[in-house]
């Protein structure tokens, strides 16, 4: 085995987090792992990993070895993508995940086109709304809403995501429009998450002035789509993203809550480890994602 594909062993160690875990990732003989990263630090005369019955620690050499092996590699392959010409016969797996409702409802479409201009492409695709650690798990990059608090990431923005107070005809005809911030907590919602606290909804009105709303609900669930119909059904107010509700308040099955006040936006982003060099193909996706979808999504201009 070469140089690069020692180095190419030894960052697969240090990302999964242990030798069992890479050699599950690269589905090979874990006595095959160990032998390689054994081979390196004899021929580096040094120890890279600090191993133990219970974990692995890198040494203050393998963090050193660990870094500069990462940009060694991220040029080697720009290097072979530029001589190549890849960007227009990309091939090889990618790795994805993104969140369950979004990436049901508004990847499909793109995934197909992308994979129709690429067909030496192959995918595998995790829709899931749990954080998952791409690193340890050997994801290339992930679709995520919200705050990104993981500084171990980089990102880059793919657009703006809004959010809606909504509810079915039905339930407003049951209930009454709420028409002030003291009527609106009267009322029963849909919680996303089935975590225990109470749910809270920020409203900002015209006067710039916020509004923290505590809201108690009978419904609660860890998916979207679900949250969507319970609200249609009648069941309460739903606080979601637009581009869960847009076709229901389209067709009227869904009108807005309280729409003279404005929700706080989210963003969507492009995720990739922050160590790692971004191949063409994840590069060209997320320019077509955001090519596709732009800062004026087409599910808030139906």
């Amino acid at each position: 085995m070469g140089q690069l594909e020692d180095m190419t062993m030894f960052i697969r160690v240090v990302d999964a987090g242990s030798i069992t875990k890479a050699a599950e990732q690269l589905n090979i003989a874990k006595s095959a792992v160990s032998r390689c990263l054994k081979e390196l630090e004899m021929r580096l005369n040094t120890q890279l990993i600090s191993r133990t019955t219970r974990n692995s620690t890198l040494t203050e050499a393998g963090q050193k070895y660990y870094q500069e092996a990462c940009s060694i590699l991220g040029e080697v392959e720009l290097l072979n993508e530029k001589i190549s010409g890849v960007a227009s016969q990309l091939e090889g797996t990618m790795r994805l995940t993104a969140p369950l409702s979004f990436g049901l409802m508004h990847l499909n479409d793109i995934i197909h086109n992308y994979a129709q201009q690429h067909p030496q492409l192959s995918f595998e695709l995790d829709f899931s709304d749990r954080q998952i650690d791409l690193v340890e798990e050997g994801y290339e990059m992930a679709i995520r809403i919200g705050e990104l608090k993981d500084s171990s990431y980089q990102a880059k923005r793919l657009t703006v995501i809004r959010r809606v107070l909504c509810a079915s005809p039905e339930y407003i005809e049951q209930a009454g429009m709420p028409d002030t911030i003291e009527s609106l907590k009267r009322h029963s919602f849909l919680q996303y998450g089935l975590q225990n606290k109470q749910g809270e909804i920020l409203l900002i009105d015209t006067a710039g002035q916020r509004h923290k709303i505590e809201t108690s609900s009978r419904i609660k669930a860890n998916n979207g789509n679900f949250l969507l119909d319970m609200a249609i059904k009648g069941h309460g107010i739903a606080y979601m993203p637009t581009f869960i509700a847009y076709e229901s308040l389209a067709k009227g099955e869904l009108v807005p809550v309280m729409d003279d006040y404005h929700l706080p936006t989210l963003t969507a982003y492009a995720v990739y480890p922050k160590n790692r060099f971004l191949s063409q193909r994840c590069r060209l996706l997320i320019d077509y994602i955001i090519e596709q979808i732009g800062d004026e999504p087409y599910w808030d201009n139906i």
